[in-house]
């Protein structure tokens, strides 16, 4: 597998840079790279190491902690040929990630399977599975505490750990930390450099050094107080010195800097770097930006620039134009938004947000549809700068902005204030990953989703909303296998359902209880709560579906061995396609009714419903169930004692589809698990 980007929460080194880019550290490089050979205490002891070796960088934000763990990784990477994968542990508010999504996040970058709704020791006992077959750097950035490394760790000696933190890890054993303050003074100076040019700082170089004792040689102050000087050719260093000397003790150096480059910043530009602390987990694009300050993209975008010329904010590698805000910088931008904004225009900057999103997932899942349709023709109204070019444009845009969006989501259902606006924002995402990715790649994503639809439907007391997330989640349930799991959440979903007079929802949950029994290899009760929702159906005149379920009832009937009443109800549900005009499904049901009556003895019967069966499926111009019928007449006359006619037919079937075909055709949908009966019937 491919090397994982390596980003950095600091504003600091660029980790993915050469190495030639890196400033200092040379000391704590070198005590890195020895700690990985260091003998631990299982080895002392005489045992093999159990686990990978973990090495720790701790240091406050700002301190370079992520580059050099970056660095590192550049430097070792030939020692561990299957890649390096880096996840953040904190999001951009400091609050910690939960186990199962960097659990899931890692299992994908790996590309094994990781399913939907599974728990947090599921997918870290795969991903140590997954780990235990190859030679790997993991990267934890962020991390908090000991309880959110712990479950990650490799179960192998191949594989190393690099975790950044503010402090130790306590718990995990034979773990050093490598600590971090500032850099040495050799290379602030050429960091510093690396913007303001070699005159500035080669000739007055006593106050380059003062500025970089009063940045703390932290290259995050470093980086601002030269984005600064950057900006304006003719401040000397001096002046930047004798300035920032001016607020000396007014909290640490990093602090003191960003209110300098604040201060000098124009009210507009300003205000968008104030509102980026609102932005999706530290996550923005120009869009973003110009929702969260009322502004329009262009300047927005212009804007953005601009801060990454001063070391405000982070290009992030893409083809779309996309910025990270540090996440030193985060806290401080928090506080000048608490202090300078109200509360009002805060939740208003919000909501600008959320709906700029809304209207842009309308658009990428719009611009799926065929042209000329009612999506289509609203898209073309909407402004440009709102609108895709082509479909692959969309889904870029989506690939690359996921993880903001699915953060958005959360920030909005853990706002409580903004419900409306996250129900939409939740319904066009969903839209949105299914049409670009389909159902099955997007359902992890879709029940992290379903289950915040379901903390506000709870929250706000939407019995109809509540019955959809439950049915959604336990849909995703039962595609995975947990059946039980399903059948709680189907009938949670059928209380909500009645709760809110909702006979879709009532119906919906009824069959699906059915399904799950059915699954669970309870016929009987399987068969009772397919009968309930058929009564419902009937009572309000929806033949079709009344069709189906008498199919439904037939497969639980035949499965348990009661053939009569598995006939009955395939009888059922042939003649309710018929009064619906439904040739293909009529045919299919005569089929499945055919197979019952020769599991029952019938093969006279089953015959002449074979033969009726071909018949209609010609009608039908259904080639596959065609074949497949000329495939059981030719079964049932070998056992009738006609090897001729079934030569026959089996020839006409083998004409149909090709010499390939060795099997019968799929069932229909509510006769696929009527395939095998191993019980013998003792009802006519």
């Amino acid at each position: 597998m491919t090397d994982q980007a390596v980003e950095s929460d600091d504003v600091t080194e660029t980790a993915a840079d050469p190495g030639p880019r890196f400033l200092g550290r040379r000391r704590e490089l070198a005590e890195l790279r020895s700690d990985i050979e260091r003998a631990g205490l299982d080895t002392l002891s005489g045992r093999k190491a159990p686990r990978a070796r973990v090495l720790l960088i701790a240091g406050r934000p700002g301190t370079g902690r992520t580059a050099l763990a970056g660095e590192l990784l550049r430097q070792i990477g030939d020692r561990y040929p299957d890649g390096a994968l880096r996840v953040r542990l904190s999001a951009a508010d400091a609050t910690p990630v939960p186990t199962e999504r960097v659990a899931r996040e890692l299992l994908d970058a790996l590309e094994l399977p990781a399913p939907p709704g599974e728990s947090a020791d599921d997918l870290t006992e795969r991903l140590r599975e997954g780990l235990a077959l190859r030679r790997v750097v993991l990267f934890l950035d962020d991390a908090q505490d000991a309880e959110q490394v712990d479950p990650l760790l490799p179960d192998t000696p191949d594989c190393l750990v690099v975790a950044v933190s503010a402090g130790p890890l306590t718990g995990i054993p034979d773990v050093r930390p490598c600590t971090l303050g500032g850099l040495d003074t050799k290379s602030a100076l050429e960091l510093l450099t690396r913007h303001t040019g070699s005159v500035r700082i080669t000739c007055d170089p006593r106050s380059a050094e003062s500025l970089v004792e009063l940045c703390g040689a932290e290259p995050a102050a470093l980086e601002l107080a030269g984005g600064w000087l950057a900006a304006r050719p003719k401040e000397s260093v001096a002046d930047l010195a004798k300035q920032l000397h001016a607020q000396d003790g007014e909290g640490p150096a990093l602090a003191r800097v960003f209110r300098h480059a604040y201060a000098a910043l124009p009210g507009p530009a300003a205000r968008i770097l104030r509102y980026l602390a609102l932005a999706p987990d530290g996550h923005v694009d120009p869009h973003t930006a110009s929702a969260l300050a009322g502004c329009s993209v262009s300047a927005a975008q212009t804007t953005l620039d601009d801060f990454v010329t001063l070391g405000l904010v982070r290009a992030v590698g893409s083809a779309l134009p996309q910025y990270e805000v540090p996440g030193c910088l985060v806290p401080l931008l928090r506080g000048l938004t608490e202090t300078q904004d109200r509360p009002g225009e805060v939740q208003l900057a919000r909501a600008r947000m959320l709906e700029r999103t809304v209207r842009l997932l309308t658009s990428c899942r719009a611009i799926t549809e065929p042209d000329g349709s009612p999506a289509r023709r609203k898209l073309a109204g909407l402004p440009s700068a709102l609108r895709f070019k082509d479909p692959a444009t969309a889904a870029e845009w989506l690939r690359v902005r996921r993880p903001a969006l699915l953060a958005a989501a959360r920030l909005a259902v853990a706002d409580g204030e903004l419900d409306t606006l996250a129900r939409r924002l939740m319904a066009a995402l969903s839209r949105a990953l299914v049409a670009h990715r389909g159902t099955e790649a997007a359902a992890p994503d879709l029940y992290g989703i379903h289950r915040m639809v379901l903390d506000v439907a709870e929250r706000r007391d939407l019995p109809r909303e509540r019955a959809a997330a439950l049915l959604n989640l336990a849909d995703l349930d039962a595609r995975t296998g947990r059946t039980r799991e399903a059948l709680a959440r189907y009938r949670a979903a059928l209380d909500a359902g009645r709760a809110a007079r909702d006979p879709y929802a009532t119906g919906r949950a009824m069959e699906s209880v059915g399904g799950a029994y059915q699954e669970l290899a309870d016929w009987q009760r399987a068969a009772d709560w397919y009968g309930r929702a058929l009564a419902q159906r009937l009572a309000r005149g929806e033949r079709a579906d009344a069709a189906r379920l008498h199919g439904r009832i037939a497969v639980a009937h035949t499965y348990a061995g009661r053939y009569g009443e598995a006939l009955r109800s395939w009888r059922s549900a042939v003649a309710g396609y018929r009064k619906q005009g439904d040739v293909p499904a009529q045919a299919r049901a005569l089929s499945e009714l055919a197979r019952v009556q020769e599991y029952a003895g019938r093969p006279e019967e089953s015959l002449r419903t074979c033969q009726e069966a071909v018949e209609w499926a010609r009608q039908a111009d259904d080639v596959r169930l065609q074949a497949a019928l000329q495939l059981r007449l030719a079964d049932t006359l070998e056992r009738l004692g006609d090897p001729a006619a079934a030569k026959l037919h089996r020839g006409a079937a083998e004409r149909m589809l090709g010499e390939e075909l060795t099997v019968e055709a799929k069932p229909s949908e509510q006769a696929a698990d009527a395939c095998e009966i191993r019980s013998a019937s003792t009802e006519d």
